[in-house]
């Protein structure tokens, strides 16, 4: 009996994340009981409904289980930054096959405070000067050698309306490099990114930039730096600091010193040799190569003639290029390459999963068409927006631009208009050239084709021209974005304003016409003003409105009779006014909405 009691319990692997049928199948259990069992525990999950490795744990051990966690299953359908983080961190603390791996690092701060000079000068390469409107437009990614150490770089805008971008990439850094310019100190955005950072406990280095320039003044930095917690070094705290100026050179070295001694501590490693995890950070379509995706990979190695699945699209890697453009064979973890192979350009932010094999990747894509996760949800709330949208008069565009980047960038923005009037409806997004297709598109919708960094084939401008299509192009996100608001501005239409000018008691009526009345009354307040507008007031209620055609005091023609004193009145309007009514006098002028 005693026997049977210690008899020792069954081992199953767990993925990070699994649907409550996946998990029965795991146990070896009817779906029922599982179910019934999460019930217990006061979880109410459906038989497709995902659960995370730590119930399905508590579950497993209720049901007579010992469980581990599965690193290399990824759960069934298209995986989350978030799973990914998890797998990462359980991936960590199991310390099987871990070695080390390089820090992905990357640079934020204050737009106008030197990051981009500072990137170009790490890297060696002129992206300044071929950027246009000053804004970093594209994220990309790249590596650079420090004593024999490789350290990666992921490069995201600075602008503030990039900012989910810029939080993107900060949640793939293991370090930040916090660049505050020694002329201007802390400023908003500055104080945003440092609040980001302590959010998501991010290890930062502070490089205070343009130490060259006559107004610069570091200790004002460290001190205004301080007074939001971030204590460096040498004033007694744990933040490792770098005077720097990108422009000249000085202290490049130093700060990557810095980095390479913040990535030790951090002790950063991960499993080379598992099924590669990585993150969509670009996704382009290439007249000669196809579909294109720059990938990060979190951990594993990706090999070339491997099968991938990026969010929903399948492919194989034909092709694997570094961030110079040259082949390799493989990408360990930390490593930005380039995948050449998949049959659809992914989405920005998608996981990368490397698979057995072809087949279970088609598998797996078939699951996405077919669990019905792109099904609308017909509830009150959802009816009533559907019901407040088909109120909203909408402007149909299409938009195309070099890469998923700056699409994800220009949504951004435009998703900050608000309006209950006017709204975008986007008839297509997409990347790459503007086709005939994309005119046809905009032929037959009315709406106009927006191009970044995209520019209509021959075909397509010639089409355009016979249809009166209108293709707007443009290089700066801020002078597309400005045309469409201007555009939505134009649907608002007008508002008429109006300003009471002053208030009238009518004391007599000296003539009552058809069509027009003289009468004379005290200015109780304000002001009446010939040429203006009346409305007629009895007990509060209006009876009408009308026209002061011409103003008299001490029978005089004047322009205007202030408070206190009295007048006569040429009326032009309908409402018979009788002494004791009040007329509001106003001036009304139309205005152009705006958003």
């Amino acid at each position: 009996m005693a026997e049977e009691i210690e008899k020792e319990k069954v081992k199953v692997k767990i993925p990070s994340l699994v649907t409550v049928k996946k998990f029965a199948e795991l146990l070896g259990l009817g779906v029922t009981d599982v179910i019934k069992e999460l019930m217990k525990n006061k979880i109410l999950a459906t038989i497709n409904d995902e659960i995370d490795y730590d119930t399905a744990a508590v579950i497993a051990s209720d049901l007579g289980f010992e469980t581990e966690v599965d690193l290399e299953a990824t759960g069934s359908g298209a995986m989350t930054l978030e799973q990914l983080d998890e797998i990462l961190k359980k991936e960590k603390e199991s310390g099987k096959n871990l070695r080390h791996r390089p820090p992905v690092v990357t640079i934020l701060g204050h737009v106008d405070h030197g990051k981009t000079t500072l990137l170009d000068t790490i890297r060696k390469t002129s992206v300044v000067e071929k950027e246009a409107g000053g804004i970093t437009q594209h994220i990309s990614a790249y590596q650079v050698k420090k004593k024999g150490e490789i350290i990666t770089f992921v490069d995201t805008p600075g602008h503030e309306a990039f900012s989910a971008m810029r939080e993107r990439g900060v949640s793939l850094a293991d370090i930040a490099i916090l660049v505050v310019a020694a002329d201007d100190g802390v400023r908003p955005q500055t104080e945003e990114v440092i609040n980001y950072l302590k959010d998501k406990k991010i290890p930062m280095v502070v490089a205070i930039n343009k130490i060259d320039k006559p107004n610069a003044n570091v200790q004002r930095v460290k001190q205004e730096l301080a007074d939001r917690e971030i204590v460096i070094e040498e004033w007694g705290g744990n933040v490792v600091a770098a005077e720097i100026s990108a422009k000249q050179n000085i202290g490049i070295d130093e700060l990557l010193d810095m980095v390479l001694l913040v990535a030790e501590v951090e002790d950063l490693r991960a499993d080379w040799k598992r099924l590669p995890l990585g993150v969509v950070i670009e996704s382009r379509l290439d007249p000669q190569k196809g579909n294109i995706a720059t990938v990060l990979v979190r951990t594993g190695t990706m090999k070339e003639g491997q099968d991938v699945i990026a969010g929903t699209v399948v492919g194989r890697v034909r092709r694997l290029e570094d961030f110079k453009g040259r082949q390799m064979k493989e990408a360990g973890p930390s490593t930005p390459v380039t995948v050449i192979g998949l049959n659809q350009s992914p989405n920005v932010n998608d996981v990368l999963q490397g698979m057995i094999d072809l087949k279970s990747a088609k598998a797996m894509q078939k699951d996405f068409e077919t669990d019905g996760s792109s099904a609308k949800k017909f509830d009150s709330q959802s009816i009533l927006k559907s019901m407040e949208d088909q109120n909203i008069n909408r402007l149909n565009i299409i938009l195309k631009t070099d890469v998923q980047g700056s699409l994800e960038a220009i949504d951004q923005i435009l998703g900050t208009i608000k309006s209950e009037e006017v709204g975008i409806n986007y008839v297509k997004q997409g990347v790459g050239d503007i086709t005939e297709s994309d005119v046809k598109l905009g032929q037959n919708s009315g709406a106009v084709v927006f191009g970044f960094n995209s520019q209509p084939t021959t075909v397509a401008k010639r089409l355009a021209e016979m249809n009166n299509v209108e293709i707007k192009t443009y290089k700066v996100i801020y002078e597309l974005v400005e045309d469409i608001k201007k555009r939505l501005e134009g649907m608002l239409g007008e508002d008429i304003v109006r300003t009471d000018l002053g208030k009238l008691k009518v004391l007599a009526v000296f003539k009552t016409g058809k069509g027009d009345m003289i009468v004379g009354g005290k200015v109780a307040s304000g002001k009446m003003v010939n040429e203006e507008n009346l409305e007629v007031l009895r007990e509060e209620k209006s009876l009408g409105r009308g026209k002061l055609s011409n103003l008299q005091q001490n029978k005089v023609n004047v322009d205007e009779v202030k408070q206190g004193l009295e007048c006569g009145i040429t009326f032009l309007g309908d409402a018979k006014i009788k002494e004791g009514d009040i007329l509001v006098c106003f001036h009304e002028e139309i205005v152009k909405k705006s958003l």
